[in-house]
């Protein structure tokens, strides 16, 4: 929903892009290229659950190019999915889904840990699984 954010942890090559491509491709009216955002900082796509922010913060060095990007706007308007949320600092939002991605030894495999402190999460995810 317009407002949520997940958060996405993990090491090079540990699947966020992969995770946040197929999330977004699942809610695109219309099949599109998903590109990773690691050049532009920030990719937007217009779904039919709302507006969806991808943002890849691994080149960003500062909360004033976080602003720049309209990313903390966004945070309160938009779906956000954002690679490398170390990097928010203080901006991160303190109802944000967390997720942590860790390769495993099948190089195809991976495990996801989630954490949140906001409620609206047990409940969406309890759905989600059902």
């Amino acid at each position: 929903m317009p407002g949520d954010c997940i958060l996405l942890n993990g090491s090079l090559g540990a699947g966020k892009t992969h995770f946040a491509r197929s999330l977004i491709q699942s809610v695109l009216s219309n099949i599109e290229d998903v590109p990773s955002p690691t050049f532009t900082l920030v990719q937007t796509y217009d779904t039919d659950v709302g507006p969806i922010w991808h943002a890849d913060l691994y080149r960003i060095n500062g909360a004033d190019e976080i602003e720049e990007l309209g990313l903390t706007e966004a945070m309160e308007d938009a779906i956000c999915l954002i690679e490398w949320p170390d990097r928010l600092g203080d901006l991160k939002p303190d109802d944000a889904l967390v997720l942590q991605f860790t390769a495993q030894d099948d190089p195809d495999a991976r495990a996801v840990t989630a954490t949140w402190t906001d409620e609206k999460w047990s409940a969406r995810l309890e759905r989600a699984i059902q």
